[in-house]
C-alpha cells in the first residue's frame, strides 16, 4: 500500500530538501489569490468507500487524509509526530494511555467530535466479522484477540473464522465526552506513533445510523468536506470552513482525477487541465526531461517509500525461497536504476527504507546484488522452469521498468518473463485482497507513520493486514512480538533489525529500489511541495491564476 515520515540521516535535511523544491514558487504577497479557486491532483481509483478502517491503499488514503483528521497528524516538513484532536496523550508505562481530546471540533454535519467517536471507531475496524483492512494495527490493544478472529486455512480454504466472543475490545473506555484510556496487552512504546495512521481515525455518529448512507456521503472532520464521487473519473472535495485545526487551505475546491496511466497525467499537466501529478512517468524522466518540460514547475524529494515483487505463497510453486533468491540475485538493480529512472531510485539493500528511523545498511547482504552465476545455482536448487509472469497495475507507470527486470531475469538465469498488466490499481488490489494472483506482482510500500515498526509488523507477520501474500513464519512473528514489547523505542528498534535479517532465509519479498518523488505541477498554482508520505501538502499550496 502505500505512506513515512523522517528521514534516515535527519529530519533537518528532508526539511532542507523540500524547501529547496519549492523554491522560486512566489511569495506571500499573493497569499490571498484565488482562495475561492479549484486545485485538480492526480490521484488512483480508491479500492473501497471512503471508510477510514478500510482504507489502507494510496489512492483512498489521499482522501481520507483530506476528509478526516485524528488524534494525531505528521509535520508535513519534519515527519514529526504532532497533536491535531488529541490535547494529551499521557502514559507512565507505555501500556495504559489516557488520551484527552481538545473541544471546540466538529463533524461537517455540525456534531460535536468525542471521545466515543474514535472508541467506536476503533471497536468497528477491529471486529473481523466486519473484515476492515486496517483491523491489525489495533493487535496491541487489550481484548483485540475476543474481537477479531483468524480464519485458520487463509482466505481461499474451506474453513471459515470462528466467531468472535465480543464486539468491543476490553482495552478502549470512555471516561467522559472527551477522554478516553486505551490498555495495551503489553508495553509498547511505538503506539503513540501510530496514532496519526488512517485506522486510528475517528467515525461520527451518523456513520453508525446508516453505514451505507455514510459511505454515499462520508461526513469527515478534517479541512476538506465530501462533495461528490464519480467512480474511476473523480472525487471533489470543498473546504471546511469551520475547521479548527493548523493548516487551513488556501484554496475552495479540490478535485483528485484519476487517469490511466502517468503519462496521459503528465500531458494533462502540460496542457493545464491538471494542477498536479506526484508520480512523473518514466517517459519523462529520461534525461531530466520533465525539468525541460516544466521549468521552474517541477520538484524531487526523498520518501519513506520502496517497490518491491512479492509471491503468492497460497499458490505452491512459488512458495519457494530459492526461487525468490534466483530472481533477486537476477535483476540488475544499478543499470535498472539509471538507465529507466535516470537515477531517481536507489537500490535497495533491505526491506526498510533508510529514511526511516531504525533502519540498518545491508540487511539483504549479497541477495540483493547482482550475481548471475550465484543467481543460477539457486535456480537449479529451485526446481523451476516455468514462466514469470510479473504483475503489475497498467495506470501506475510500471511497464518499462518491468520489462526491464524481466530482461535482466532472462539475460542473467534463461527464465522466460513477461509483463502481465491489470488496467488499473483498483482491480489489481482486489485481486491480492481475493488471493487471485497467479504468480509474482509488484508492491510497493509508504510507511504509515515514521518507525521500521510499520516496514515488518504489517507486511510480514502471519495474519497481518497487508501481508497479501499469506506469507507465515512463526519464528518471525515471535521476535516481532518481542520487539513490540520492548521497553523503548530504541530496544524495540534492535529486535526489528534481528527480524528483518530474517526475511533473508524466505526472501517473501524481492527489495528492488527506494523511492524518490519527482513531481510537476501548472502555472495555476504555485508554494507547492510534497509531505513525507509523498502527497501534496494542501496547507501551502494556492492558486495563482
Amino acid at each position: 500500500m502505500r505512506r513515512p515520515r523522517w528521514i534516515a540521516v535527519s529530519s533537518v535535511t528532508l526539511a532542507v530538501a523540500l524547501a529547496t523544491a519549492a523554491c522560486g514558487q512566489g511569495g506571500d504577497d499573493a497569499a490571498a489569490d484565488g482562495a475561492d479557486g479549484t486545485i485538480t491532483v492526480f490521484n488512483t481509483e480508491p479500492e473501497n468507500p471512503l471508510v477510514p478502517g478500510n482504507t489502507t491503499e494510496s489512492g483512498g488514503s489521499r482522501v481520507v487524509r483530506a476528509l478526516f483528521t485524528g488524534l494525531t497528524t505528521y509535520d508535513p516538513v519534519t515527519g514529526d509526530s504532532v497533536n491535531a484532536v488529541a490535547d494529551a496523550i499521557d502514559t507512565t508505562d507505555s501500556k495504559t494511555f489516557t488520551i484527552k481530546l481538545k473541544t471546540g471540533w466538529k463533524w461537517h454535519d455540525g456534531t460535536e467530535v468525542t471521545a466515543k467517536n474514535f472508541v467506536d471507531a476503533w471497536n468497528t475496524t477491529a471486529y473481523s466479522p466486519n473484515g476492515f483492512q486496517a483491523a491489525s494495527f489495533f493487535e496491541q490493544i487489550q481484548g483485540y484477540a475476543d474481537v477479531h478472529t483468524q480464519d485458520p486455512d487463509g482466505t481461499n480454504g474451506p474453513q471459515k473464522a470462528p466467531e468472535p466472543t465480543a464486539k468491543e475490545m476490553s482495552g478502549l473506555k470512555v471516561v467522559d465526552q472527551h477522554t478516553f484510556t486505551v490498555t495495551l496487552s503489553a508495553p509498547f512504546a511505538v503506539f503513540p506513533i501510530k496514532l496519526g495512521y488512517n485506522a486510528f481515525l475517528p467515525l461520527p455518529d451518523a456513520y453508525f445510523a446508516d453505514p451505507k448512507k455514510f459511505e454515499a456521503n462520508p461526513i469527515g472532520n478534517g479541512p476538506f468536506k465530501f462533495v461528490s464521487r464519480v467512480p474511476n473519473s473523480e472525487i471533489k472535495l470543498t473546504r471546511f470552513d469551520e475547521y479548527p485545526g493548523a493548516g487551513k487551505p488556501k484554496f475552495k475546491d479540490l478535485v483528485l482525477r484519476s487517469y490511466e496511466t502517468p503519462d496521459a497525467a503528465y500531458a494533462a499537466v502540460i496542457s493545464g487541465e491538471l494542477d498536479f501529478l506526484e508520480v512523473v512517468p518514466t517517459s519523462a524522466l529520461a534525461g531530466g526531461k520533465y525539468k525541460q518540460d516544466l521549468p521552474g514547475r517541477n520538484g524531487s524529494t526523498p520518501y519513506m517509500g520502496n517497490q518491491t515483487i512479492s509471491f503468492p505463497y497460497y499458490v505452491p510453486e512459488y512458495r519457494n525461497a530459492d526461487l525468490h533468491k534466483a530472481i533477486s540475485l537476477a535483476i540488475n538493480r544499478d543499470e535498472i536504476t539509471s538507465k529507466i529512472f535516470d537515477g531517481t531510485r536507489i537500490p535497495a539493500d533491505g526491506w526498510v527504507n533508510p529514511a526511516v528511523p531504525g533502519y540498518v545498511k545491508g540487511q539483504c547482504a549479497d541477495l540483493c546484488t547482482y550475481d548471475p552465476a550465484k543467481a543460477k545455482q539457486y535456480l537449479a536448487k529451485s526446481g523451476f522452469t516455468g514462466q514469470l509472469q510479473l504483475v503489475a497495475n497498467n495506470d501506475g507507470g510500471h511497464k518499462d521498468w518491468i520489462t526491464a527486470t524481466c530482461n535482466s531475469i532472462k539475460n542473467a538465469i534463461g527464465l522466460d518473463c513477461v509483463y502481465a498488466p491489470i488496467p488499473t490499481f483498483d482491480e489489481t488490489r482486489k485481486a491480492q485482497n481475493a488471493r487471485q494472483m497467479k504468480g509474482p506482482y509488484r508492491t510497493g510500500w509508504i510507511a504509515d507513520y515514521p518507525s521500521i515498526e510499520n516496514f515488518l509488523n504489517q507486511l510480514y507477520r502471519t495474519g497481518a493486514s497487508s501481508n497479501d501474500g499469506e506469507y507465515s513464519n512463526p519464528a518471525l512473528d515471535a521476535l516481532l512480538a518481542k520487539a513490540d514489547a520492548a521497553p523503548t523505542v530504541e530496544q524495540g528498534n534492535a529486535l526489528y533489525q534481528e527480524a528483518e535479517r530474517m526475511l533473508r532465509d524466505d526472501m517473501p519479498v524481492i527489495p528492488l529500489w527506494n523511492q524518490t518523488a519527482q513531481y510537476v505541477w501548472s502555472e495555476r498554482v504555485a508554494d507547492v511541495r510534497l509531505n513525507t508520505s509523498r502527497d501534496l501538502d494542501l496547507t501551502t499550496i494556492r492558486v495563482t491564476g
